[in-house]
């Protein structure tokens, strides 16, 4: 299939041929949320932990005797009803990466790309690079790119072109291998340079 591929700078175009089997492929949306789903838990850090009754120090000895002082039973000052006790139902590390093998994953990335495709959320531009980090050179280019809320996937990134843009909250420049179906759903649009664009082909065809 053929696709026009813009220079923003200059709106300079030209065609490029893709392969259809990545980017005109069937929506899937049963695989594209299961490995949605996978991906963002896969980033889930599980490091939120507390102790238990038995990982608090102190409270070996029975504060009081069983039977006779007309208090409730006690067994020790750490249990979780205590003040300075330890929590009755404490989280522990654990991990929340779901298996996903590699054939899912590259299904999911072609479906969501023919999606944006077909949305007109995705667009093919050339790379390019700014004369300076400076964030006006990179609003201006935004600007002529078609607004914000944009992942911006190249095959290189260039520094200053990533300098300029990188404290835009809704602008993400990201390497094509860094790449997720999460990531192309999250944002309004996607610009695409083409040499990520055929790095994507080679890998995903």
């Amino acid at each position: 299939m053929q696709v026009n591929s813009t220079e923003i700078s200059s709106g300079r175009q030209i065609h490029v041929d893709l392969p259809e089997s990545v980017f005109d492929v069937p929506y899937n949306e049963s695989l594209l949320h299961q490995v949605v789903v996978a991906q963002l838990a896969g980033l889930r850090s599980g490091t939120a932990v507390q102790k238990n009754r038995s990982a608090v120090r102190g409270g070996g000895r029975k504060p009081w005797k069983q039977k006779g002082g007309g208090r409730a039973r006690a067994g020790s000052i750490r249990s979780p009803i205590w003040r300075g006790g330890g929590r009755a139902f404490p989280g522990v590390l654990q991990s929340y990466k779901q298996k996903i093998n590699k054939k899912m994953w590259a299904g999911a990335m072609r479906t969501v790309l023919a999606e944006l495709l077909r949305q007109d959320r995705l667009q093919f531009i050339v790379a390019e690079d700014f004369p300076e980090p400076k964030a006006k050179i990179g609003r201006a280019w935004l600007e002529n790119a078609g607004g914000d809320d944009v992942l911006i996937i190249l095959a290189e990134a260039p520094t200053n072109f990533f300098l300029a843009l990188r404290n835009f909250p809704r602008v993400a420049v990201a390497q094509w291998q860094d790449v997720g179906p999460a990531d192309l759903i999250r944002y309004g649009r996607v610009l695409m340079d083409v040499a990520a664009a055929q790095k994507i082909a080679e890998i995903y065809g």
